[in-house]
């Protein structure tokens, strides 16, 4: 993939649209929750109650675990020169996307990295859970180590996929019709990569995806 974007957006428009992904993460599970107290306040759902309240315990939970992980993945954390912990990435990793169908091996080190390399492997994240729409295994391997420390990840599942709609979006190429909320996400985590003199790369071997940030 190109190292050079094709394509600049002004940081109005970049910051909008992320926070429109952010509210498109959000908006579901807040909205079970307000569908959850309107059961309960409603005198005549009495035998719904317990329903009610576990639909309202999953979604808050759910919202919270969303809230934590683009926080980090889109959102300042602290200033331009700011160090995260790749163990807080792991646990919000985990809270978002581990569940009964989608199991993490995550075998990077506990070790501070810049912000800008932490950002990228949440969003490399994202990416790769859409390799495996029917869920599987995600393992998080380092490449390299210390401070240059890049990153692989691959996938393995039934009916495995490279996301080819991304591709030209990683290399900040802009569809037709212009970014928009859904788009954005692999845009940006090609601006990341850049930040970070890294470049990424998808490739397949059967039914096992890895998404790769590798010096270029």
């Amino acid at each position: 993939m190109s190292s050079e974007p094709t394509v600049t957006i002004s940081a109005l428009d970049l910051a909008a649209l992320l926070c429109s992904r952010v509210c498109h993460d959000v908006i579901s599970p807040v909205g079970a929750i307000v569908n959850g107290l309107e059961v309960l306040e409603d005198e005549d759902a009495a035998d719904m109650r317990e329903v009610a309240l576990d639909l309202i315990a999953k979604s808050a939970r759910q919202a919270s675990a969303r809230l934590q992980f683009t926080r980090i993945a889109f959102g300042a954390a602290g200033s331009s020169r700011a160090m995260l912990d790749l163990g807080d990435a792991e646990q919000v990793v985990r809270g978002m996307m581990e569940d009964q169908r989608t199991k993490i091996e995550w075998l990077l080190p506990r070790e501070l990295l810049a912000k800008n390399r932490v950002k990228l492997l949440l969003n490399m994240m994202l990416l790769t859970v859409m390799t495996i729409p029917r869920g599987g295994t995600i393992q998080v391997s380092p490449v390299g180590t210390g401070a240059e420390m890049g990153f692989a990840i691959a996938s393995t599942g039934v009916s495995a996929r490279i996301p080819q709609s991304v591709l030209p979006l990683l290399a900040c190429e802009t569809p037709e019709s212009g970014l928009d909320a859904h788009a954005v996400q692999p845009f940006y985590a090609g601006m990341l990569a850049r930040d970070c003199g890294l470049v990424l790369g998808f490739a397949q071997d059967g039914e096992t995806v890895t998404l790769s940030a590798t010096a270029g």
